[in-house]
């Protein structure tokens, strides 16, 4: 099977209100809570895999004053969330429901239940009286693949649509396996078709983060890792050059957004985060060079095919941080067409910030995931910058491969086989600080 340019953008690129994880899990208690006759309910149980579990657990969800959970999720969505909007599914939410799910957690009427097994999954059950509703995730954050209400299937559902369709989970692991053999070649080849519908989403999705980073800057959200950015840079104690440009307008982003921010991301492959980091940094550099708008929005369309590409081989969540091998790999593939490098200068610029960052674990989403993006911006321009200059990691090195394809199955590898027992130990770190918490 042969995909598009276009598919690619469908099925990858999308927006999303808040962390994706507790949105996912917001996503399907809301589906199930559409099922329910009065729409009203007396219990919520839920059902996740590790890394929803680790991803969600820290992170400030929008739209309700700071508050954070997976059970928080959960009762969020099911009181005020809107499921026919996908992952801005928070969008509804307003005092009143906000209040309702407070009320629910302290009743102690929801329960989260971890599972063994590895892959996106979320399933929620929603109780009320004799009447039990169900929903199911799998594979993608928004790709509600079952209903059931009293054990029976609801198989008309516009909420299932997606899992029937592009951008479903059987197209998406076929979009994936064409993903894997491409090669850059053949992936710079891509950009030709993008037309000018494309170019026009590619904008739309700038505006978006844009106006995360912009917000980020104003309030010193999350951490402030943006605002100090931008400080140091009017005390001289850094100079605003393209490098302190991209990490200033992505980690900005990034604080606004793990902030709590009721600000939507254009994701990249399933991860708002990621979304910052494929579009920010080259949006960034821009003023430093000679461009134009075409060339531009160009370069961020292959930024998020090589970040989906990366994607792909790693897979959709793992202990490996994505914004920093994958969306960091698009982000300074995207720099180095900008700057008008060729095809040999963006292996080298892939290679570069891959052997640089492949190390940087995944510990969840949480306002520190701003220092990543920061970083992985900078390492972005920074690898682009050194290829061009004939800086190049050498195929001798590590994990890095005698082409990006094999560099990125490498990575792919260290993802699925090396890190399995990482990732269970920080989950294992994070669930004891759960426990302890309170606890001197």
């Amino acid at each position: 099977m042969t995909f598009t340019v276009k598919d690619i953008l469908e099925m990858e690129v999308t927006l999303a209100l808040g962390c994706t994880e507790p949105v996912a899990i917001a996503l399907a208690t809301a589906a199930a809570a559409s099922l329910l006759p009065s729409k009203e309910f007396d219990a919520i149980e839920i059902w996740i895999d590790p890394n929803i579990y680790k991803n969600g657990m820290a992170v400030i969800i929008p739209g309700c004053g700071g508050l954070q959970g997976l059970d928080t999720a959960a009762a969020l969505g099911a009181c005020g969330g809107n499921p026919s909007r996908g992952l801005e599914v928070l969008e509804s939410l307003d005092d009143q429901s906000v209040a309702k799910a407070k009320q629910l957690l302290v009743d102690g009427k929801v329960k989260v239940n971890l599972r063994d097994e590895v892959g996106l999954y979320v399933r929620s059950k929603l109780t009320c009286g004799d009447n039990v509703a169900e929903a199911l995730i799998v594979d993608l954050h928004n790709n509600i693949v079952s209903l059931k209400l009293n054990g029976e299937e609801i198989v008309d559902s516009p909420l299932l649509e997606r899992g029937k369709k592009k951008g479903g989970r059987h197209s998406m692991a076929e979009l994936e396996a064409w993903l894997r053999d491409l090669n850059l070649e053949q992936i710079l080849e891509l950009t030709a078709q993008l037309d000018e519908d494309d170019l026009n989403f590619l904008e739309e999705g700038v505006n978006h983060n844009l106006a995360l980073a912009e917000y980020g800057l104003k309030h010193g959200s999350g951490l402030g890792i943006g605002k100090a950015i931008d400080r140091l840079v009017k005390q001289k104690l850094l100079v605003n050059d393209m490098t302190t440009s991209a990490r200033r307008l992505t980690s900005a982003a990034a604080d606004a957004r793990m902030g709590g921010a009721k600000l939507p991301a254009m994701s990249s492959a399933g991860s708002g985060n990621h979304g910052l980091t494929a579009i920010l940094p080259i949006w960034a550099i821009k003023d430093f060079i000679a461009h134009d708008r075409d060339t531009l929005l160009r370069a961020i369309g292959l930024s998020h095919i090589v970040t989906a590409y990366v994607k792909a081989h790693t897979g959709r969540l793992s202990a490996v941080c994505g914004c920093s091998v994958a969306a960091g790999a698009g982000a300074t593939a995207g720099i180095t067409y900008l700057v008008g490098g060729d095809l040999h200068h963006m292996e080298g610029a892939i290679g570069n910030i891959l052997e640089d960052l492949a190390g940087v674990i995944c510990d969840g989403a949480k306002a520190g995931c701003a220092i990543k993006l920061n970083t992985a911006a900078g390492a972005a321009v920074q690898a682009a910058l050194f290829s061009l200059h004939g800086v190049k990691v050498k195929d001798t090195d590590g994990i890095i491969g005698n082409s990006t394809q094999k560099t990125v199955q490498n990575m792919g590898a260290l993802s699925h086989d090396g890190m399995i027992q990482a990732d269970r130990t920080i989950l294992k770190i994070m669930l004891e600080k759960q426990l302890n918490k309170g606890k001197k």
